[in-house]
């Protein structure tokens, strides 16, 4: 299968890396920030620049640390990412010149295989001239001046990167026509976020399910800060199944959330939850069920999205039984809008439970994308109104005509009758709750809309 070129960003922290990855993806994706070291996992988006396509890698600050410490796993996945790219963007700061950081990435990066394309970043204007002439005693090719700021450079951006990228484009292209000869449509990966507090193990979790240590994980809370996309292939009974998983910042109470930063990260991670289809809220089986827990699952049906939720560390919590119980009654307390959420317990160290969360994260998405037939809806509306009539408010009768499914994702309806605007939110109820029980639309949220049919007479 032809595959993307792909590039990644590497440098010293506070060169501009993010800000020229969100230029070339279009988008505020990584999050930026005047202070350093803002960017930890590696993150991944589609590049576009004048036409040519490629995957674009922000990579963390290189620093010069041991690698047990946070600084120093952050460089070992920045030299992966080096390593597994097709071509590096090596930038530097031309305003600062020449740092001996500088210097000692650049022996690094000499050392590896990868094509190596130097930029010199904030290049606009007289004061980054002086730093543009320093870059040629790093040994690499004519340095490009460029300010990922305001796009200034972009056009030799595009030559250096054209003869690394364009194979990768006609490949793509080739295998594109094919599949349209044989009339194959591919279904779109599952869009999987992973939320929850902080320090609950969600990249720990996707490390586990994708098989290598992708996400920057240890005992420190809140690594992450930018909502890391990894895609992933699930193979189940000889079936390749295509998922985007999404690893977010943990979410804390907003009173606690002081630090500029850590609202950018929560922002982003509220973002991903927009994005996805089904969401998995992570709790820590060790501290069980808190309010913030329940907040952020509220959050999660408010936006419609299908959600699961896991308890994560099972493999040491205490008293397992009476712990899943417990969490299961205030669920069903806490989210009484919803019924039927699903509760797994699995592990992201061992691995224990994966293969069911992701069986189970297909299904609600199937569940979440259900679409019923006019006539299947009618017949059960019909039934569910005559079993139990709408109240008569003030003596004036309620009347429920028909109904249609407006969408899906989430499953939207519209119910026209007359005085529906009388209707009280316990008919409401119970008609979600007899669409989850006959329907089949357990554990996703449902929205109804009432309209009033126009009495031609009326007036």
């Amino acid at each position: 299968m032809a595959r993307s070129a792909t590039v990644a960003i590497v440098g010293r922290p506070n060169v501009g890396k993010s800000t020229l990855f969100n230029r070339l993806v279009g988008k505020r994706l990584a999050l930026v920030d005047d202070q350093p070291g803002v960017t930890r996992d590696r993150r991944e988006g589609d590049g576009q620049l004048l036409g040519l396509n490629f995957r674009i890698v922000d990579t963390a600050g290189f620093e010069d640390h041991d690698a047990a410490t946070l600084p120093g796993r952050m460089r070992v996945q920045t030299e992966k990412a080096v390593r597994e790219a097709d071509a590096a963007l090596f930038m530097i700061d031309a305003r600062a010149g020449v740092t001996p950081l500088d210097e000692e990435i650049a022996r690094w990066l000499r050392s590896e295989d990868t094509p190596i394309i130097l930029v010199a970043n904030k290049a606009e204007g007289k004061q980054g001239e002086a730093g543009l002439m320093e870059a040629y005693a790093l040994g690499f090719d004519n340095p490009l001046a460029l300010s990922a700021e305001h796009g200034e450079g972009l056009v030799e951006l595009f030559d250096a990167l054209r003869p690394i990228v364009e194979p990768f484009m006609e490949a793509e292209e080739a295998e594109t026509a094919d599949l349209d000869e044989e009339g194959e449509e591919p279904l779109g990966p599952l869009k999987l976020a992973i939320v929850g507090r902080p320090n609950a193990g969600k990249s720990t979790l996707i490390n586990r399910m994708i098989g290598e240590d992708r996400l920057i994980t240890g005992p420190e809370a809140g690594i992450t800060r930018d909502s890391i996309r990894v895609d992933w292939q699930w193979e189940k009974d000889g079936a390749v199944h295509p998922i985007q998983l999404f690893d977010t910042a943990g979410m804390r109470k907003r009173a606690k959330v002081q630090d500029k930063l850590e609202k950018l990260s929560v922002a982003d991670a509220l973002h991903a939850v927009d994005f996805a289809e089904v969401v998995v809220l992570l709790l820590d089986a060790t501290k069980g069920l808190e309010a913030q827990d329940l907040r952020i699952a509220d959050r999660v049906l408010e936006e419609g999205r299908a959600l699961i939720v896991a308890l994560n560390k099972w493999d040491v919590a205490d008293n397992p039984s009476a712990l899943f119980n417990g969490v299961r009654a205030a669920l069903d307390d806490g989210l009484s809008q919803i019924k039927g959420v699903p509760l797994l317990s699995i592990s992201g160290a061992t691995g224990k439970g994966i293969d069911t969360l992701v069986r189970v994260a297909f299904e609600q998405r199937d569940i979440w994308t259900r679409r019923v037939s006019t006539a299947k809806l009618n017949r059960w509306f019909e039934g569910a109104v005559t079993a139990n009539p709408p109240p008569a408010p003030g003596g004036k009768r309620i009347k429920l005509r028909y109904m249609t499914q407006a969408r899906t994702r989430p499953p939207t309806f519209v119910i026209f009758g007359s005085r529906t605007d009388a209707l009280p939110a316990s008919y409401h109820r119970y008609l979600v709750n007899g669409m989850r029980k006959e329907l089949g639309f357990q554990g996703v949220p449902i929205r109804i809309n009432f309209r009033n049919t126009r009495n031609p007479y009326g007036e």
